[in-house]
């Protein structure tokens, strides 16, 4: 099958990798690996679109040179990843309208308080335009399901589970013996955490996990914290860490995914509240190495998380019971390894990224064989 492929959020030649860039790189790699011939269609972001007139030029560029791709590609299917009010796909339903393209949205969001705030209602129109252009609508978060079922009928919709590659983050006792080592940390338990240090929600869950270990620490807990990730808030979490927890926090900057399996391994738990975290891929990753998790039960994290089986998940900022989660499993080796198991287990069950995709991938096929049984009806009418 021959298809469009676009990211209107985050572009897959975006220099700055996060969850969203994860997934849609995921797709794309899933797709071209089943022998599509997959063509990324333009590189040009939304985000915010509607409040940056200078973009509307080229958004009028790339609606032209998206038709002129037509007629050379000639593509059996267009396929948005993410399409939501700060970033709606203005691309895909214009030309699919005039080229008589199935559209199909991956991970579409729809949010109906948007449409109160002069802000958002732009985008919020916008968006809702591309959803309801679109002849499927899929989504990996439950709670999306919700709010698209209020404004898409059962049969343009479809979920599809998360998921990762777990051999790609497999626990390793190599690497798990040489970092510690390097750490100087001997069988003490290391609580791991990992998020970019951009100013926003990233930043405060960190220095959540922080102000959390100090408080363990000051209460006579042996707490050592190590902290993949870099960016411009760095000195302030570095403060932090020294005022709170001096001594015993580690930064090991930005670690590649690819590698970021060993610091898994070298972990024994995985700390990261994710404040309004739409899924989090790190805790996919975490429990597949091995690690129970704690976290806030807020967002998409209780669809990649089994409170109580792998890992704890609190109310939002709820700070005694996130000390206690994080107490229970530093205090007891057995249960963090039970956890660990099970969260192995688990992400191999229902979150391998290759099984969960062939569900995509069956609804691609059947939307593009419709759309051309339809054509033909058509032809043959005329």
């Amino acid at each position: 099958m021959r298809i469009f492929f676009y990211a209107p959020f985050k572009p897959l030649d975006h220099p700055q990798p996060s969850g969203d860039w994860v997934i849609a790189t995921g797709l794309y790699d899933y797709l071209v690996k089943q022998g599509h011939v997959v063509q990324k269609v333009s590189s040009l972001r939304s985000r915010w679109i509607f409040w940056k007139p200078w973009l509307w030029i080229p958004l009028i560029r790339e609606r032209r040179h998206a038709r002129q791709q037509i007629a050379t590609f000639r593509p059996q299917i267009w396929l948005t990843y993410h399409t939501y009010y700060k970033a709606p796909d203005l691309l895909g339903p214009v030309v699919c309208r005039q080229a008589r393209l199935p559209y199909v949205v991956f991970q579409g969001c729809y949010s109906t308080k948007r449409k109160r705030d002069w802000r958002t209602w732009p985008g919020y129109v916008m968006n809702r335009k591309a959803l309801c252009a679109a002849r499927l609508v899929l989504s990996n978060r439950r709670e999306d399901m919700l709010n698209l079922e209020r404004l898409l009928p059962p049969n343009r919709l479809a979920y599809v589970a998360p998921g990762i590659h777990p051999n790609d983050f497999s626990f390793d006792e190599a690497a798990r013996s040489a970092l510690r080592r390097d750490w100087n940390v001997g069988e003490e338990p290391v609580i791991i955490s990992a998020a970019m240090f951009r100013p926003d929600v990233k930043t405060q869950g960190l220095a959540w996990v922080i102000r959390a270990c100090g408080e363990l620490y000051r209460r006579g807990k042996a707490v050592y914290l190590v902290i993949a990730g870099d960016g411009q808030e760095k000195p302030r979490l570095q403060r932090l860490a020294e005022e709170q927890l001096p001594g015993r926090t580690r930064f090991v900057g930005k670690v590649p995914r690819s590698e970021m399996y060993r610091y898994y391994s070298a972990g024994d738990i995985f700390a990261f509240p994710g404040i309004r975290e739409s899924l989090g891929m790190v805790y996919l990753e975490a429990q597949s190495c091995g690690l129970p998790v704690v976290a806030f039960a807020n967002g998409g994290i209780p669809e990649v998380v089994r409170n109580q089986e792998t890992g704890f998940l609190v109310p939002l900022f709820a700070f005694e019971p996130y000390l206690q989660a994080l107490d229970t499993l530093l205090s007891d080796k057995g249960l963090r390894r039970k956890m660990g198991q099970e969260g192995q287990k688990y992400v191999r069950s229902a979150h391998d990224l290759d099984q969960n995709y062939q569900q995509l991938e069956m609804a691609l096929t059947r939307v593009a064989g419709e759309h051309l049984m339809e054509s033909h009806a058509g032809d043959v009418a005329l």
